[in-house]
């Protein structure tokens, strides 16, 4: 921040909105609005959709991922910390140099995240929401990520099969009955594309399953985020496509990911 701030846009005050619209930080999130804003119209801007609800990382533009910063835009899926231990898996798996895969990418906060760790990877991505894309070439350019439009793995290159090091999904698994239930930062104001798992939360996980092995090269290794209730339905899916599954977990961020392995030819 570095213009001058009137009565009504004072860090106090911001703090007091932001508390009487029930954000539980208000004052961390009021000094990340102080340091975002631009402009004092844009800072009054910010705290407006703020307090309206919606999510902070959207009104900012940006999340804090796994060490990175992550653009974000409006309407687009917000990166949880949860996911920070699919990437620590999956970049254990890694090597320099791998073909990496990252289906269902939303921002691209996986993939950057996996780039960042692993030197020289070969980044590929794919998501069907054209404001998902449109972050993710963002976040993935410092990297040379291509980032492809399509749904699935429709979009991408067929040389790629069977190249495949590490393939990553946080495909959406929440079974469509609950998302009703979810807060209303992600039902109102994130896709339903990028949260709704179908009738039992496993529909585009079936779907990644069962794609998977044309593009894995023989000991790649297919990563899929899931919860601790769905996990074992998750790994029967692999199992099912030929892939050698095992569950793992992190109770401190409620984080699972089964993992797939397929076998060497």
């Amino acid at each position: 921040m570095s213009f001058p701030l009137s009565p009504a846009l004072s860090p106090a005050h911001l703090v007091d909105r932001l508390r009487a619209a029930g954000c539980v930080f208000a004052e961390d999130e009021a000094r990340l609005l102080l340091s975002a804003a631009d402009r004092p119209d844009r800072l009054a801007e910010m705290l407006e959709l703020r307090c309206a609800g919606h999510p902070l990382e959207q009104v900012v533009g940006f999340a804090e991922f796994a060490g990175l910063r992550i653009a974000l835009a409006p309407g687009v899926f917000v990166p949880r910390r949860r996911s920070e231990f699919l990437v620590e898996r999956a970049a254990a798996l890694g090597a320099p140099g791998a073909v990496v895969l990252d289906l269902c990418c939303g921002s691209g906060a996986i993939g950057a995240a996996l780039a960042a760790r692993l030197d020289g990877i070969e980044l590929h991505a794919a998501d069907v929401d054209p404001a998902a894309v449109a972050c993710a070439r963002r976040n993935l350019a410092p990297y040379g990520g291509a980032v492809h439009l399509g749904d699935l793995d429709a979009p991408l290159p067929p040389a790629l099969r069977g190249r495949v090091g590490l393939l990553v999904a946080n495909a959406p698994y929440v079974p469509t009955g609950e998302i009703p239930l979810l807060p209303p930062e992600a039902r109102d104001h994130e896709p339903p594309v990028a949260l709704d798992g179908g009738a039992d939360g496993l529909a585009v996980q079936r779907r990644v399953a069962a794609v998977a092995p044309r593009w894995l090269a023989p000991g790649g290794h297919l990563l899929i985020e899931t919860s601790d209730r769905q996990a074992p339905a998750t790994a029967a899916l692999m199992s099912a496509q030929g892939l050698t599954a095992r569950v793992e977990q992190d109770e401190e961020r409620d984080a699972t990911v089964v993992i797939g392995r397929q076998r060497r030819s």
